[in-house]
């Protein structure tokens, strides 16, 4: 193992709404931090959503001098840069490295189908991760494993199909495509444009890493035991890892992994999930507000306490589901709350949208370890959610295992970090990185009388809300739809 002595990783994790850049010591230690928010997402219609201009790039150049502003090491002690990104994007860039057009989210329905040329401007056509790549190194390379859904793709050896007749099926010219490489694999080094525009020093290597699922698995110190990661983001999802892949499940879909030979596998998840938490903040809006600065509180603290002291688990008979955002092949769906009666107030509403949250993603998450064959041991949560301990114990509550959250819980920071300390031969293997560059920092015990309650109420009751009110929906749809 490298020396530890002064040695800094750089990590980039750009996400659904922001983009955050961090350093590390190798011992995963984070020394500084800067955070920039994207812009409002451009949305046209039913089908379409975009990053505004080129925000991923502007934002990751504000995010990186903010966070060399708080850095008081010497730049020179900086050993490489692990550059991660959402996946499931689409980015189209000409000859010179600039985007044709904005970046496709990937809420985006174009993304449900493969690329079609028909635009000559367009030189190539990558993920999030090779649209950056390209920008701070100049290489037309990107890691293999963020290429997940209509890309013309081996899902087992994940290289480009050579088979003329299955390649072709996908439309996208094999020119306009980058080399892939294995994650953590150095991809290049920071060009002169590049450390002008960010002050990231120029030459230092920059590492791949993997879809933004897979990274954040590996940064929570997810391991083939038994343990299932819950992410709480944008979209919030349940993983587990291991080596096998199977092309027959049903109860969840595998994706590359942050090692080579390594697959994520993911159950179902929910849209827009904690999106939902901030919509239900700001539908409660001023009253909330100003009794939490009353009480020296942040809103979300005084939600929080409220939800744990004065609203009973179950939310007595409050239900929420979780489909503020359709998924493309259910463009019936709605989210609901359903239950309401007169002692109901914003409380319930709040706690009811976490335990909504909870119990979706329990059910889902069994179903994957149950295909899988693996008693589902204990779960790992991250994202900013799993700061609030009513979260977490609800958590704890709802899967019936031992919850915990790491030191630190923005987890695909750590993936990229522990990806480039691999790349580089800091340490030798996954594990070895695990071992030394994640550290848990408190777990929540099940409560033995909340358990019992909350599988009454999902089994008897939440499980079946939405297969019931599905006919009236597409009812509705179909009103406003045609």
């Amino acid at each position: 193992m490298m020396s530890e002595e002064t040695n800094y990783i750089m990590a980039i994790d750009g996400g659904t709404q922001s983009t955050k850049v961090v350093i590390f010591d190798t011992a995963g230690k984070e020394i500084c931090a800067h955070t920039v928010k994207l812009r409002p997402m451009d949305l046209y219609g039913d089908s379409r959503a975009e990053h505004p201009d080129d925000d991923l790039w502007d934002s990751l150049r504000t995010a990186c001098h903010k966070m060399f502003e708080k850095f008081h090491g010497d730049k020179k002690d900086i050993i490489g840069v692990g550059l991660g990104s959402i996946r499931c994007c689409r980015a189209l860039i000409n000859v010179d490295g600039n985007l044709v057009s904005p970046v496709q989210n990937w809420m985006d329905l174009r993304l449900s189908k493969p690329y079609e040329h028909e635009d000559d401007s367009v030189r190539y056509v990558t993920a999030a991760t090779g649209y950056l790549t390209h920008r701070i190194t100049g290489e037309t390379k990107d890691t293999r494993s963020n290429y997940v859904g209509p890309w013309p793709i081996d899902p087992v050896t994940l290289d480009w199909y050579e088979d003329p007749q299955l390649f072709g099926a996908y439309t996208t010219p094999r020119e306009m495509l980058f080399d892939l490489v294995d994650p953590a694999t150095v991809l290049g080094t920071v060009n002169e444009f590049a450390s002008r525009a960010t002050g990231i020093p120029q030459g230092l290597p920059v590492v791949s890493t993997a879809n933004d699922k897979a990274v954040e698995g590996l940064g929570a110190g997810l391991v083939n035991d038994g343990s299932v990661l819950v992410s709480l983001g944008t979209y919030i999802t349940s993983m587990m890892v291991g080596e096998e892949y199977r092309s027959d499940t049903l109860a969840y879909w595998i994706n590359p992994g942050a090692t080579p030979g390594e697959f994520l596998y993911e159950s179902s998840g929910i849209r827009s999930g904690m999106s939902t938490v901030t919509w239900i903040k700001d539908l409660l809006g001023s009253d909330a507000v100003r009794e939490a600065a009353d009480k020296g509180m942040s809103p979300e603290a005084y939600l929080n306490k409220l939800g744990a002291e004065e609203v009973s688990p179950g939310c007595d008979g409050l239900y929420t589901v979780l489909h503020w955002l359709a998924r493309p092949t259910h463009l019936h769906e709605r989210g609901m709350m359903i239950g309401f009666n007169g002692t109901h107030k914003g409380p319930h509403m709040f706690r009811s949208v976490l335990e909504g949250i909870a119990m979706t993603m329990k059910n889902h998450a069994q179903a994957m370890s149950a295909e899988r064959g693996v008693e589902l041991t204990n779960i790992i949560v991250s994202g900013g959610g799993s700061n609030g301990d009513l979260f977490m114990q609800i958590f704890a509550d709802v899967f019936g295992v031992p919850a915990h959250r790491n030191e630190v819980n923005g987890s695909a920071s750590v993936g990229a970090a522990i990806c480039t300390a691999l790349a580089l031969g800091v340490y030798k293997d996954r594990q070895e990185a695990i071992d030394h560059m994640v550290r848990k920092r408190d777990t929540f015990v099940p409560i033995p009388e909340n358990v019992a309650l909350y599988k009454k109420i999902n089994e008897n009751v939440y499980k079946h809300l939405a297969e019931i009110t599905d006919p009236v929906l597409k009812k509705s749809h179909e009103i406003f739809h045609g």
